[in-house]
C-alpha cells in the first residue's frame, strides 16, 4: 500500500492515520479460530498508528500487550525499539471519575461500580497503572521504566455531574482533600508532579488526556467549556449517518471540540454492528462481532467516508472481526483502504448515504446509545440587565447575555435579540468552547424615554428553524 493519509490530532500535534484500530470486536470478544494478537500485528504492519482500548474491555489490553512485546513496542521486550513506539499513539480509558474519595464512598454516577473489583483498583490513578502493566509490563501490577500511554480518556461521560466530579479539586489540588476528581491526578501523571498526593514518585506516565461518550453531547460541551487550562486534548465520540436523528454530535460537541483545537476521534462507525447483523443493543459476546466486509445494502466504504467527511474529525476507530490474506475479504485491509479519503464528501453525497441507511431500515441503529433528538433548543441561561456603563457614559443601554443553543439536525446560524417582540439585533453563532457568554448591548438613542421592556433571544439554524427563550423584563433607566 502507498503511504497512508494522516491528519493532525488537534493540539496534540500528532499525525494519525485516518483509520485507527478499535480495541473491541475480536480483540475483546474472540471467537474460536480468530487470533486477536494477529489483528493488532497486521494493523501495525499496514501502517495504522492510532490504537484504542479500555480498562473495561476484558482481555483487550492484555492482547495489545502480547502484540507490543512481539513487535518490539514494549520497554519490557528485548527487541524494544523506542523510535517505533513513538510512531504509534496508544489510547486507553478509565471509567473511574475520582482520584481520591472518603473510605467506602463512591461517586453516585461512577459507572465503574463493580466493574473493576476483580482488578483491585478503586481510583483513576490505579487504573492507569493497571493499563501500563497489562500493555507494557507483567500484567500483575508491574511495568518497566520508560512505559507510557499516549492518552488516557475518561470513558463514557454522560452527565454534568460526572464532569463536576472530574473537575473536583482541579483548581485547588491538595493532598489533604477528602474528594479529588480524576482530572487533577491525570495532570500530575502527565507533568510528573504530585499536587494531588496521588503521584508520590512524580512519575510521567501519560502524554495526553481526553474524554469519550456516546450519549450526551451537552455533557461533552460542558467539559470543554470548563477546561479553561486546555488540559483535555481529545474527544472520542459517536459518528455515523444516524447522528442527525439524535442530539447530533456533529453540530454540537464535535463543532465545539474542533473550535477548541481538540483532536476528535469518531467511533461507532457501523453502530456497533447494528447496521449489519445484530439487534439494536450493546455487544457483549463474540456472537455480536461482525465478520463480513459491509453488506450490499450498506457498503462499509460509504460509512467510513461519511464519518471522515465530518468537519473536525481527525481519525476514526473501527473494531475488526477478522483478517484474511485476501485483501478483498479482510475487514482490516478493506477498511484501511476505504479510509484513504483525500477530499471529504460533500453534503449531497452525505445526505445520499443517510437516505440509503433509511431505505435499508437501519436508521434507528443508534437508539440504544445516543440521546434522543431534542431539536434546536432556545438559547440557555439568558440574562438581561441595565448596562453597568450607563451611568458612567450617560447612555441608556441593556446588556443581554446567553449561552449557546443546542443544534438539531443542522448547524445554528445566528441569534436574534428581541425587545418587546421586535428584533433589535443579531449575533452570529460560533461554537462556545469557553464559559464566555454571547453578548448584545441594546443601546437606546439619546433622549429616548425610559421604561420597562421585555427581552428574549431566539436561536435560528441554517434551515430557518427558530427556538426562542422566555422573556425577561427590565427598565434600562434603573441602577444595575
Amino acid at each position: 500500500m502507498t503511504r497512508l493519509i494522516t491528519r493532525r490530532l488537534g493540539r496534540t500535534e500528532r499525525q494519525v492515520t485516518t483509520l485507527g484500530l478499535g480495541g473491541q470486536a475480536s480483540i475483546q470478544w474472540t471467537a474460536d479460530g480468530v487470533d486477536p494478537i494477529a489483528i493488532i500485528e497486521k494493523a501495525y504492519r499496514l501502517g495504522v498508528n492510532y490504537m484504542d482500548t479500555s480498562n473495561i474491555y476484558g482481555p483487550s489490553q492484555k492482547n495489545f500487550g502480547a502484540a507490543f512485546r512481539r513487535l518490539g513496542l514494549s520497554p519490557s521486550a528485548a527487541n524494544y525499539d523506542p523510535a517505533a513506539r513513538r510512531r504509534i499513539f496508544v489510547a486507553t480509558k478509565t471509567h473511574i471519575r475520582t482520584a481520591r474519595r472518603p473510605e467506602g464512598e463512591r461517586f453516585r454516577t461512577d459507572f465503574s461500580e463493580g466493574m473493576l473489583d476483580d482488578f483491585h483498583v478503586s481510583t483513576a490513578v490505579e487504573d492507569v497503572r493497571r493499563s501500563l502493566s497489562l500493555m507494557f509490563g507483567d500484567g500483575e501490577g508491574g511495568y518497566p521504566d520508560g512505559a507510557y500511554l499516549d492518552s488516557v480518556q475518561f470513558h463514557n461521560i454522560n452527565t454534568m455531574d460526572e464532569i463536576d466530579m472530574l473537575f473536583e479539586g482541579f483548581e485547588d489540588a491538595r493532598p489533604e482533600r477528602d474528594w479529588m476528581g480524576a482530572l487533577a491526578a491525570m495532570l500530575d501523571l502527565r507533568e510528573g508532579t504530585n499536587r494531588t498526593g496521588c503521584n508520590p514518585k512524580k512519575e510521567k506516565l501519560i502524554h495526553h488526556i481526553g474524554i469519550t461518550g456516546h450519549w450526551n453531547s451537552a455533557a461533552h460541551i460542558y467539559a470543554i467549556q470548563r477546561d479553561s487550562r486546555r488540559v483535555l486534548d481529545t474527544l472520542l465520540v459517536t459518528m455515523n449517518p444516524s447522528d442527525g436523528r439524535h442530539m447530533a454530535h456533529r453540530f454540537n460537541a464535535v463543532a465545539v471540540a474542533a473550535a477548541a483545537d481538540m483532536g476528535v476521534i469518531g467511533m461507532k462507525i457501523f453502530a456497533d454492528a447494528a447496521y449489519y447483523h445484530k439487534a439494536v443493543q450493546f455487544s457483549d459476546s463474540s456472537d455480536h462481532v461482525y465478520h463480513k466486509v459491509g453488506s450490499p445494502e450498506l457498503p462499509s466504504a460509504e460509512l467510513i467516508r461519511y464519518a471522515l467527511s465530518v468537519q473536525g474529525i481527525s481519525t476514526i476507530i473501527v473494531g475488526i472481526g477478522h483478517i484474511d490474506d485476501d485483501a478483498e475479504q479482510c475487514q482490516l485491509s478493506r477498511n484501511l483502504a476505504d479510509a484513504q479519503l483525500a477530499e471529504p464528501l460533500d453534503e449531497v453525497a452525505m445526505a445520499a448515504i443517510e437516505a440509503r441507511l433509511t431505505a435499508a431500515g437501519k436508521h434507528r441503529a443508534n437508539d440504544y446509545f445516543q440521546r434522543k433528538a431534542i431539536g434546536l433548543t432556545p438559547p440557555r441561561n439568558v440574562g438581561v440587565e441595565p448596562d453597568s456603563s450607563s451611568q458612567l457614559f450617560g447612555r441608556l443601554a441593556v446588556r443581554v447575555t446567553w449561552d449557546t443553543s443546542y443544534a438539531g439536525a443542522v448547524p445554528i446560524e445566528r441569534y436574534d435579540v428581541l425587545r418587546d417582540g421586535e428584533v433589535v439585533g443579531s449575533v452570529p453563532h460560533a461554537p462556545q468552547f469557553t464559559m464566555r457568554r454571547f453578548c448584545y448591548d441594546d443601546v437606546f438613542p439619546e433622549g429616548r424615554p425610559s421604561g420597562s421592556h421585555s427581552y428574549s433571544v431566539r436561536g435560528i439554524d441554517v434551515a430557518g428553524a427558530k427556538a426562542e427563550s422566555i422573556s425577561f423584563t427590565v427598565d434600562p433607566g434603573t441602577e444595575p
